[in-house]
């Protein structure tokens, strides 16, 4: 028998996130368990079953009283731990100190289990609009939002006809600008192509977008709105004499601005990534530009440590040689991409040579 499970909101991170939450089909107490026992092996009672399983729970809380801790080979190991802070090792444990009983599953229990478990996804517990991934159909990029292609949504619950007003596809700024979408490819419950109209942002390095789609299940029922939870962003064009913006979102200055480079050869042009990430290990945070397919050509990844300007070097093949850009809020820059992107940020860049 497969075991369920639902995609849950995990409230504890920022952007929020989702994790998967096993669902319970039954609970078994002490009778039920041994009555599969006896089931299984007909050796004594079912009362006599549920006797042991009862006097084996009360003996192991005897022995970690005694200050032992149980193993059980290949099953459960028990064990108690005590919770309190002290600032010196001499220090008196603090008076609200609380002794816990800690039990897992040693490994080759659990090893024993992964290879046969079978899994069932269940759709969430509330019926709204679930909205698992975007993607622009024409770059083949996630979380890309291209005013020259098609943006593909897939999740749950998603159908409404835009015809009847059951519901709708909302594009929005994350500083200004709304646009309900109505350029449809296809709608389902589980996919919708959207040709994009997007909202005008007050200025060009104000490229971050959020999108959602809201349906009713009933003639009369309430609309109810899914939010796909992470932040799309639209392609930036880039003028090495002028200047511009990169990287940023809803602020009224630019955190990053490119402030020159060099292409290769008679290249006036070049469309390409450039990616800022933070190393959860050690909290670095590093830039580089990347090829337009994901997982291919790098260049080398440049740490920034603090405002300033940076040099980042072009990957193989590509008409770019360098770019330099200008750090102008390292804070804000840092928080941004570990709070709100998840520890990486990309911007598709279209560079030209401005002459």
């Amino acid at each position: 028998m497969a075991i369920q499970w639902r995609p849950e909101l995990n409230a504890l991170t920022n952007p929020p996130s989702y994790r998967a939450r096993v669902i319970p089909k039954d609970s078994f107490g002490y009778k039920r368990l041994a009555e599969r026992i006896v089931q299984k092996n007909p050796v004594c009672s079912v009362e006599q079953a549920e006797a042991v399983l009862r006097l084996r729970d009360e003996e192991i809380k005897e022995i970690l009283l005694e200050g032992s801790q149980v193993s059980l080979e290949n099953s459960f190991t028990y064990h108690l731990s005590i919770t309190g802070r002290m600032d010196a090792p001499d220090d008196p444990l603090p008076p609200d100190s609380t002794v816990n009983v800690q039990v897992y599953a040693v490994r080759p229990y659990v090893e024993t289990m992964r290879p046969v478990v079978k899994l069932e996804r269940l759709p969430p517990e509330q019926k709204v609009p679930f909205i698992a991934g975007a993607e622009d159909t024409v770059l083949d990029l996630k979380d890309v939002l291209n005013p020259a292609g098609a943006l593909r949504l897939t999740g749950t619950d998603m159908l409404f006809d835009p015809k009847t007003g059951s519901g709708e596809c909302v594009i929005e700024g994350t500083r200004a600008g709304r646009a309900v979408q109505s350029r449809f490819a296809m709608i389902s419950n589980s996919m919708m192509l959207v040709v994009p109209e997007i909202p005008i942002q007050p200025d060009h390095w104000n490229n971050e977008y959020r999108v959602s789609v809201s349906t009713r299940y009933t003639a009369h029922g309430t609309l109810r709105t899914g939010a796909y939870q992470r932040l799309l962003r639209t392609p930036l064009a880039v003028n090495l004499i002028a200047g511009s913006g990169i990287l940023s979102g809803a602020e009224t200055s630019p955190l990053v601005g490119v402030t020159g480079g060099q292409f290769k050869g008679a290249a006036t042009s070049a469309r390409v990534r450039i990616q800022a990430a933070l190393n959860a290990q050690d909290g670095k945070l590093r830039l580089s530009l990347l090829d337009m397919s994901e997982g291919g050509a790098a260049g080398d990844g440049v740490q920034v440590t603090e405002n300033g300007v940076y040099t980042l070097l072009g990957y193989a093949d590509s008409a770019l040689a360098s770019l330099e850009v200008m750090v102008e809020n390292y804070t804000a820059l840092i928080n941004k991409v570990r709070d709100e992107y998840t520890s990486r940020m990309v911007d598709i860049l279209d560079v030209s040579s401005g002459t």
